[in-house]
């Protein structure tokens, strides 16, 4: 009896209807880094799910190697093959949102006038497009880039270089290219398209550039970030928050410049760090995920002399009775020339007749210890813990209390007076 009930159970369960599948529909679209457009277009309310892939090229099967490889081809000269997009397949529930909806939001999230490039990525894989897979879909696509095209003429933007055309040759990308930004926040935040709003939709305000005149024009840092980007904040956490670098330095949500002052490129993702002089940017730091040591080389490497170089990332040793500060008594702190991080203090300091700036104590974490078996000796290396740049060696005949005689390159070493 027991087994027969289970069984007529079981029958009516399968036999009860199924609940129904909500009903999608779907688009494919080219924004430039699948990563980012994976990420905001799975912001939009109504978007059920985004996948990654590659589409509009001529080979029916690819892969990210392949797509790499043919570009490379193309742009050599030695191939006249099309080359798929890197592109997202929107999948969306019309009940929920329009197509319109979408589109609006895949035109105002990238710049569609800039052909085959997307930001800082240049290459035929990287072009805007929309791939289609009704005539229905074609009109929307059509329609909204026309009335988009009116509003960025408007802001004095180009034509549209945007592809529509019926969607071929789709393929899924690899596994790990998937939800990749949630998968891997270290990646980089968009600065997001061009700023300009579509027809009817709230104007996409542009935060005000900084001021030259609040600047320092004859050597300035300027960190370019965004709202909700943990780079930015990582940053500021590790770097910014304890600033003592000599070299000015601010923040802006401004995607331009001060007035009258130039960047050589386009920004494509943030933080970026630009260092200008005169007004005019001469490097940049592109995205943050705490290399600290890797962004105060890049600085180093821009504001350090020849010679400080060659000591600082060579580990290089300046001639005896040649460097900085070998006579210096005055009360005061010696900083890292880079982050202007205190290191040494005067009353550590010490004549040990070596030609060199002796102490016999560091200030408490500013330094780090690393084995060096160069020249054939084997020693201790001593390095700046804020920058990491190399400073001289340890050994054991210093004077009391410690007995330790730091013997530091002068020339890596900024005297700050108390």
């Amino acid at each position: 009896m027991q087994r027969l009930t289970r069984f007529v159970f079981l029958s009516l369960l399968l036999a009860a209807p199924l609940p129904a599948l909500a009903k999608t529909d779907s688009i494919v679209l080219g924004m430039g880094c699948f990563w980012g457009a994976e990420k905001r277009m799975a912001a939009v309310p109504g978007v059920v799910d985004v996948e990654s892939g590659y589409a509009g090229g001529d080979n029916p099967r690819v892969g990210y190697q392949d797509v790499l490889d043919l570009e490379k081809r193309i742009r050599q000269g030695r191939s006249d093959e099309r080359n798929h997009a890197e592109v997202v397949k929107v999948r969306f529930d019309p009940d929920q949102v329009s197509l319109d909806t979408v589109l609006i939001a895949f035109w105002e999230n990238h710049n569609p006038t800039q052909g085959d490039r997307q930001g800082n990525d240049v290459g035929s894989n990287y072009r805007s497009a929309v791939y289609y897979n009704s005539p229905a879909q074609r009109a929307l696509a059509v329609g909204t880039r026309d009335s988009y095209q009116r509003a960025l003429t408007a802001a004095g933007y180009g034509p549209v270089t945007t592809e529509i055309a019926p969607l071929r040759n789709y393929n899924r990308a690899e596994r790990y290219h998937q939800d990749y930004l949630k998968k891997n926040p270290d990646g980089y935040c968009g600065l997001g398209g061009t700023k300009v709003a579509y027809p009817g939709q709230p104007q996409q305000v542009e935060p005000t550039a900084l001021e030259a005149a609040d600047l320092s024009r004859e050597r300035q840092l300027i960190v370019f970030e965004a709202e909700d980007c943990p780079f930015c904040q990582l940053f500021h956490e590790e770097v910014l928050d304890g600033w003592s670098s000599e070299v000015p330095i601010v923040a802006t949500f401004a995607t331009k410049p001060p007035q009258r002052w130039t960047l050589e490129k386009a920004l494509f993702a943030t933080p970026t760090i630009v260092l200008f002089e005169d007004g005019r940017e001469v490097s940049r730091f592109t995205g943050y995920n705490g290399e600290r040591e890797r962004f105060w080389q890049w600085l180093g490497y821009r504001i350090l002399t020849p010679e400080q170089r060659r000591i600082a990332f060579e580990q290089g040793t300046e001639r005896p009775f040649t460097g900085s500060h070998l006579d210096e008594k005055r009360p005061g702190a010696f900083v890292d020339p880079i982050t202007g991080a205190p290191i040494f203090r005067t009353d550590a300091k010490f004549d040990s007749g070596t030609g060199w700036p002796s102490f016999f104590q560091p200030i408490e974490g500013s330094v780090t210890l690393h084995e060096d078996s160069s020249h054939g000796m084997r020693r201790t290396e001593v390095r700046s813990a804020s920058s990491g740049i190399h400073l001289g060696h340890i050994f054991d005949d210093g004077p009391p209390p410690t007995g330790e005689r730091y013997c530091i390159n002068g020339n890596v070493l900024v005297f700050v007076p108390d």
